[in-house]
């Protein structure tokens, strides 16, 4: 593993806290069923991707220096 990504783009981490969190529900008596596990684990991902890339563009209009 040589390439680098931010850890929101991390489907692994979106899994385990999917699993986490589906471990609690099923605490109180409700079941995610492994179909929408698997849809909200892409889910999360995807949101996670587009708020990194929302906070890049952000970052960078607020920017008090040019890139170069």
């Amino acid at each position: 593993m040589t390439d680098i990504k931010p850890w929101w783009q991390s489907k692994t981490l979106w899994g385990a806290i999917v699993t986490i969190g589906s471990a609690v529900l099923g605490l109180t008596g409700l079941d995610l069923g492994e179909t929408d596990r698997e849809a909200l684990t892409g889910l999360l991902t995807s949101l996670g991707a587009a708020i990194g890339g929302m906070i890049a563009i952000f970052g960078r209009i607020k920017a008090k220096n040019r890139i170069g």
